[in-house]
């Protein structure tokens, strides 16, 4: 990439929302070293005590992971949503915008068995069948259809699914989701939030605790530092860093540094911990998940130099040509059930979901993948 068009694709994100949505939250300035710090190799990190989450001034401070978790920074709140949900959009700002229902009704889907796929997820990962029975109840209940379960493993295998008509109803990743609205006419409508209104997760600039030798996102592009993205389509794993890394510290991804796709962010995290990277960007609650769900990691393992705003989590999209009454069912499936105290409550952290809107909620998602020239392809998204 040239200058030039680096510098006409920074001026763009600039003026768009996402420089607001995403930007250095909490960024003080240039040069202090800041904290009393709890290792000797790295000046920056900053004791546990002195997290602020509401202002946790990055270019001054390293911070190992616990505290971030303690705190509940891995997500979002519900003034984050209705921000999001506020926002005065015409149009989508790339791609195509969310299919209409057809017109026609021979075009109507009106399977016998309404079938759900579940690709690896930007805010939870490793759910299982039993995990969703309480929604599938739901959707018998509200459509008078079955539901049968197939889980993917890749994002692009979850978009080809309901391109095909081999699936109704997914829970798409936040990156996926644009590919999924231009690929299969996927109509997203719902996200989900917890009991005490927590919302979406974060992108985490994530290293080993005892690397001294980075202590910020510019250090990233050291020939020595050996760089981990999640795949492609992922939001938190390679698309905003991709833009918002080059944003903001000037470190552009397959430029400044290679990039080494894992497979995914539990990938990246194991993989960070074992040696085989140095650094990466991660999905902050599937980092949560991978390392509560490992014995052999603790959270002290790991140090975050940097962390995004809160992005949306990914959302529960139909078929856009299903019968209208079930679609309407779907919808009132997620969108008027409380799940507390159900096994899909206790694996997903959501009591209950509310009700988005792609043009207005996926904004920053969709400027972000314009600023990185995404094509929404079957190619763009890999295999």
């Amino acid at each position: 990439m040239s200058d030039n068009g680096s510098a006409h694709r920074r001026t763009f994100l600039k003026t768009s929302a996402v420089a607001a949505a995403a930007g250095l939250a909490g960024c003080s300035g240039l040069g202090s070293t800041g904290g009393d710090g709890d290792s000797g190799s790295d000046p920056l990190m900053t004791d546990a005590s002195e997290f602020d989450a509401a202002e946790p001034e990055w270019e001054d401070h390293n911070y190992r992971s616990k505290p971030l978790i303690d705190e509940g920074f891995e997500r979002g709140g519900q003034s984050d949503l209705e921000s999001m949900g506020d926002r005065e959009v015409d149009e989508v700002p790339h791609g195509q915008p969310v299919r209409e229902t057809p017109d026609d009704e021979s075009e109507w889907l009106d399977p016998d068995t309404l079938i759900f796929t579940e690709s690896p997820s930007e805010d939870v990962q490793g759910r299982y069948e039993e995990d969703f029975q309480a929604v599938f109840d739901r959707v018998e209940e509200e459509t008078g259809k079955s539901v049968e379960y197939n889980k993917v493993d890749s994002y692009a295998a979850s978009v080809e699914a309901m391109r095909s008509e081999r699936a109704h109803i997914a829970n798409f990743s936040t990156g996926t989701t644009c590919f999924a609205v231009n690929l299969c006419g996927a109509v997203p409508f719902a996200a989900g939030i917890g009991p005490d209104g927590s919302f979406g997760y974060r992108l985490f600039a994530t290293t080993r605790a005892d690397a001294g030798d980075v202590q910020s996102v510019e250090d990233f592009a050291d020939d020595d530092v050996k760089i981990a993205h999640a795949e492609p389509a992922s939001n938190s794993g390679h698309q905003a860093p991709s833009a918002l890394f080059d944003q903001y510290f000037d470190v552009t991804a397959g430029e400044d540094y290679e990039i080494n796709f894992s497979g995914g962010h539990s990938q990246t995290t194991r993989g960070i911990a074992a040696g085989d990277y140095d650094a990466g960007p991660i999905c902050s609650t599937c980092f949560k998940d991978t390392v509560e769900g490992d014995s052999s990691l603790s959270f002290d393992d790991f140090k975050v130099v940097w962390a995004s705003a809160p992005f949306p989590n990914g959302p529960i999209a139909y078929r856009y040509n299903l019968h209208p009454d079930i679609q309407e069912g779907i919808r009132a499936a997620w969108l008027d059930s409380n799940f507390a105290d159900t096994a899909y409550a206790e694996r997903t952290g959501y009591n209950e979901y509310v009700p988005i809107e792609y043009r207005r909620h996926w904004y920053d998602i969709m400027v972000i993948q314009r600023y990185n020239g995404v094509e929404y392809t079957q190619s763009a998204l890999g295999e």
